[in-house]
């Protein structure tokens, strides 16, 4: 039972090329239809180094609250009120400060949030919420 027409059982010793030209013309088509996206120029506004020194650096103001509801601004304690004024001087000064709060474990939210809200109507551009140290 024979199913080859070939005569002889040598073996083949030519490569068949026709997978291999069907490989480099599907890679030759991705590269033709990707090559203009990568050419593409996006134009960016970047920012232009300035020729004025940096800002001084001012040391930020340190807020503690403690459980019991007493405050300190830079551990000197004070009332509410006096936050009040402290956070208007604050604000209205050239190069303001960053105020951190740090409330202690068993501050109740609402004196937090009023502190939050307070230096927010004085005007105090960065506040940072110190955490669990």
């Amino acid at each position: 039972m024979a199913f080859s027409a070939r005569a002889s059982h040598d073996v083949i010793a030519q490569i068949n090329v026709t997978p291999l030209v069907d490989v480099l013309l599907v890679l030759l088509i991705i590269f033709m239809i990707t090559a203009p996206i990568v050419t593409h120029k996006a134009t960016m506004d970047l920012p232009q180094p300035s020729l004025h020194s940096t800002p001084e650096r001012v040391a930020p103001i340190h807020l503690s609250i403690q459980a019991d509801g007493q405050m300190y601004w830079n551990d000197i304690p004070l009332s509410i009120d006096q936050l009040d004024t402290q956070l208007g001087i604050t604000a209205k000064l050239g190069t303001q400060p960053a105020l951190e709060i740090d409330a202690a474990d068993g501050v109740p939210y609402d004196v937090v949030a009023k502190v939050l809200a307070s230096a927010k109507t004085q005007g105090i551009g960065r506040i940072d919420v110190l955490g669990v140290r």
